[in-house]
């Protein structure tokens, strides 16, 4: 299969070369770059300490640390993951478009890529991050699938009802006096042996991971409904090739940002100082208004990389090794804060968490591009793609 770098004219609009198969649109790929920052920026926490996972906080965190912490709950917990959904259910017409055009079957070859993901995700969820979000994207790549041919206008309306749907049955919860954290003393304890868990040894570390699946299997009766419904919005903008053509929708990128950023950042708000996850009223309202925001995140970051072609270039290199981004700053952040490696956890603040995370992905962001002149696909992407196509050409 024939990908090729895309030319841009003055107007950011991409053009395809004459015989591409699949062209890579620069700012799909530099918006899931940033996708990656903002995934990056949420999941460390869940690297440096045991008690994210838990739903509490450190209790040798100040102020100072609680406020960072929570700044970073208010702007991306909940809208980094959707943005980076939204974008698969995107690129999932990019592929149904090239398979017509070259007159092969799609389903069998995008059941094997769903297999190869889920088995990656397996290995992640257990040797890495037991937050792995590769295998619900496998599950639930199956149901895209089956939803295929649902026009756009009916992909928007399921995914309203979807969310509409997930935030009733959470505000009823609330309202039952249904709770997260039912003893707040107990979940420190856990957290406190979560972290040190953390920092021992390589079977340590996976023993954790495999103590906290229930957890995390549980957390996705609310996140995998949601990613899902960021699936439809992304097949919707892919059938009307939305980011084909940017600069044609400023005026409604305009207007998404006009009734996102306020609707988006005041749940956002109500979201943070409830309590964040663990709260249930603060859950609901973020996912009614989470989706707002991550959608005027999404419209700024597109006016900006088509009015700086230049930026768009430093992200999309990240974006276009989506895959072998997103294991490898996991594989990073266990090599710093487990005790596999350097055994940080526990030792940082949200602070010189999040400064670990932005020198993470700036080397990410320059090693991207290092590879990228030398080769065609990202590590993992280049597996996946040999998989999918049952093709190990290196091309």
């Amino acid at each position: 299969m024939n990908v090729t770098r895309i030319g841009r004219p003055a107007d950011g609009n991409p053009q395809p070369a004459p015989g591409d198969t699949v062209v890579r649109i620069t700012v799909v790929d530099a918006l899931r770059g940033s996708a990656l920052l903002l995934i990056l920026l949420v999941n460390i926490a869940f690297f440096s300490s045991g008690y994210d996972f838990h739903l509490v906080d450190d209790p040798t965190h100040g102020t100072v640390d609680r406020l960072v912490a929570g700044a970073v709950e208010l702007l991306f917990a909940m809208k980094a993951y959707l943005l980076f959904a939204f974008l698969f259910g995107y690129s999932f017409t990019l592929q149904l478009d090239s398979a017509a055009r070259r007159g092969v079957a799609f389903r069998p070859a995008f059941l094997r890529r769903l297999s190869g993901l889920f088995v990656l995700g397996v290995l992640h969820a257990v040797l890495l991050f037991h937050g792995d979000i590769l295998t619900t994207y496998a599950l639930l790549g199956l149901a895209l699938l089956a939803a295929r041919q649902m026009a756009p206008r009916t992909a928007l309306v399921v995914a309203a009802g979807i969310i509409g749907g997930i935030a009733v049955v959470v505000g009823i919860a609330a309202v039952l006096g249904a709770t997260l954290v039912p003893d707040e003393a107990t979940a420190v304890s856990a957290g406190a042996r979560s972290t040190l868990a953390l920092g021992g040894g390589p079977g340590d570390v996976v023993l954790e991971h495999l103590r906290s699946m229930p957890a995390m299997i549980g957390g996705l009766a609310v996140q995998g409904p949601l990613a899902f419904a960021a699936f439809l919005v992304g097949l919707a903008a892919g059938r009307h090739r939305f980011l084909a053509s940017v600069p044609a929708h400023a005026d409604l990128l305009r207007r998404i940002e006009r009734v996102g950023y306020p609707i988006g950042l005041a749940g956002a708000v109500v979201f943070a100082v409830g309590g964040g996850t663990a709260n249930l009223t603060g859950l609901m309202v973020s996912i009614v208004t989470a989706p707002f925001l991550a959608a005027a995140y999404a419209a700024t970051l597109l006016r900006l990389f088509t009015r700086r072609p230049r930026v768009a270039d430093v992200f999309a290199p990240a974006g276009r090794m989506a895959l072998t981004n997103y294991l490898t700053q996991s594989l990073v952040c266990v090599l710093v804060f487990s005790g596999v490696g350097w055994g940080l956890v526990g030792r940082t603040s949200p602070a010189q968490t999040l400064v670990i995370a932005l020198v993470v992905f700036a080397v990410q962001v320059a090693a991207s591009s290092w590879w990228l002149r030398r080769f065609r696909y990202g590590p993992v992407e280049w597996a996946l793609r040999a998989w999918t196509n049952r093709d190990r050409r290196r091309d």
